[in-house]
């Protein structure tokens, strides 16, 4: 498992963080920093924790150890009402009885900021949003991308220094989450305001974060940029959970080399693995080369072309490769390429896996896939 990297003056920094529902732990001494400005995303499955840590970071459900600092100041022991965030819900939690203008002042209201600048912030937040006619419409009166701009305004209403986001877009549909998601990003990078986003969409988090935190039974199982988490994960849950991958059982032949079944790969980096022992060998499908695979492209190997299915810009097959009964490797391909190389179900053909694009994972290593 990865530790947060250190971060000079951290805008959030999280310390030893455990909070249990009785019997069951749901954080297990959290470690987190976020610089200033920065976009985070907690990603993870069904009761991994991250609503838990979002909701303990905002004082929503304290913590039952551990310590939370927001802009230096220890928040640990202090109410959500004095610790400067914003929240945007799943539920969005308008008022209902409110008009959308009001909704968005609400906060200002509390505030007993002046009318003229309440109506100011409104209307800014309304244009910055892309609502700007909609002020004086009910929520009820709005689709569910414009509700969520509300939330989303209201939440930023106030200048908070932290923009906290559970799951906003989880209850859109496709294209309205792509485009919503585009512009929260977008909103985001403009005002500079440092967020969390809790989100169990994997794409959601590789598309809009700077820096995501995969986390699993209560526990943070790496931190890392998009490309890191996706490209080179540091355990097979965060390698199953993020993107599509095969796993096959492997021995470990030699430095950088493993065989499964009859084939013999060369991998980029073998763990530290000893001559013999027994390994997971991970695989992307995207990552198959097909296209003039000759006899001294590494890791080439026969394989039939099984089951395929049609994903739209590309076809996922089942290789099945000669000589290793039970072995099955998914693979991607593009459209064009299922087109120039005319790949059909059934056709014998040489592919081949780049060494670098293969990932060694001890059997024991924690969340390992099965």
């Amino acid at each position: 498992m990865t530790a947060s990297q250190p971060i000079a003056s951290p805008f959030l920094r999280v310390r030893g963080l455990n909070k249990s529902f009785g019997a069951f732990r749901a954080l297990k001494d959290i470690d987190l920093e976020v610089a200033r400005g920065e976009f985070v995303c907690f990603l993870g499955p069904s009761g991994c924790g991250k609503t838990t840590l979002l909701r303990a970071i905002a004082g929503l459900d304290p913590q039952d150890s551990g310590t939370i600092e927001i802009a230096g100041r220890d928040v640990s022991q202090a109410p959500p009402s004095q610790r400067d965030f914003g929240i945007v819900f799943q539920s969005y939690a308008l008022f209902p009885n409110l008009t959308v203008a009001k909704n968005v002042g609400y906060g200002l209201v509390n505030r007993s900021r002046p009318r003229a600048e309440i109506a100011a912030r409104v209307t800014e937040l309304l244009e910055m949003v892309g609502l700007p006619d909609q002020g004086q419409k009910f929520p009820g009166q709005l689709s569910g991308g414009q509700q969520q701009r509300v939330a989303l305004a209201r939440a930023l209403a106030t200048s908070p220094g932290l923009l906290l986001l559970d799951e906003p877009l989880s209850a859109l549909d496709a294209k309205v989450r792509i485009h919503l998601r585009a512009q929260i990003r977008d909103l985001q990078q403009r005002l500079g305001v440092t967020t969390i986003m809790v989100t169990h969409d994997q794409e959601e988090a590789l598309a809009m974060a700077d820096r995501i935190v995969v986390m699993n039974h209560g526990v943070i199982e790496q931190i890392g940029g998009p490309t890191e988490i996706y490209g080179a994960p540091d355990t097979p849950f965060v390698a199953d959970f993020v993107g599509h991958m095969t796993f096959l059982d492997a021995v470990v032949t030699g430095p950088k080399t493993v065989r499964v079944g009859a084939l013999d790969f060369v991998v980029a980096d073998d763990a530290g693995a000893a001559v013999g022992s027994q390994v997971r060998l991970a695989m992307r499908p995207e990552t198959v080369r097909a296209r003039m695979v000759d006899e001294a492209a590494p890791n080439r190997f026969e394989a039939r072309i099984g089951e395929l299915s049609f994903l739209g810009s590309f076809c996922r097959a089942t290789l099945e490769p000669t000589g290793s009964s039970g072995v099955r490797i998914s693979a991607d391909f593009p459209a064009n390429e299922m087109r120039d190389l005319e790949i059909v179900e059934g056709q014998l053909r040489a592919v081949s896996f780049p060494p670098e694009a293969l990932r060694v994972f001890a059997p024991s290593a924690p969340g390992a896939a099965s």
